[in-house]
């Protein structure tokens, strides 16, 4: 079962469905947690970009420990330690990542629409 929509920018449009596949996926996972190997391969050759327009450390971490455990490759862009302006970031970061075919784009910018238009889903 896939979510009904490509990017999830936040809940307000997500179904019923939506929401309970999703909390179904994360209870899955909590097994994950209990092994001694946290790892599993669900995202093994999978790319993801995480775009950071903010200083958010709790945040960069917990989603680049979660795409580790998931096997993914991670590409980190923060806006605040490149030399990017945060009305340029994302498309200086479309054109590093962009090459890269990633699976998945992960924003912390509320107004993600630039980076919805990459072809690749977006998380914000």
């Amino acid at each position: 079962m896939k979510l009904s929509t490509k990017h999830l920018l936040g809940i307000k449009d997500l179904s019923k469905e939506d929401i309970n596949l999703i909390l179904s996926t994360a209870e899955q996972f909590k097994e994950v947690l209990q092994r001694p190997v946290k790892k599993v391969p669900s995202l093994r050759d999978i790319t993801i970009v995480n775009l950071f327009y903010e200083n958010s450390t709790r945040t960069r971490m917990s989603f680049e420990l979660a795409e580790k455990r998931l096997s993914a490759d991670v590409l980190n862009f923060t806006a605040s330690s490149s030399s990017a302006a945060k009305t340029a970031a994302t498309s200086i970061s479309a054109s590093v990542a962009g090459p890269t075919h990633p699976g998945a784009s992960i924003s912390t910018r509320s107004d993600s629409s630039s980076a919805a238009s990459w072809n690749t889903p977006v998380i914000s």
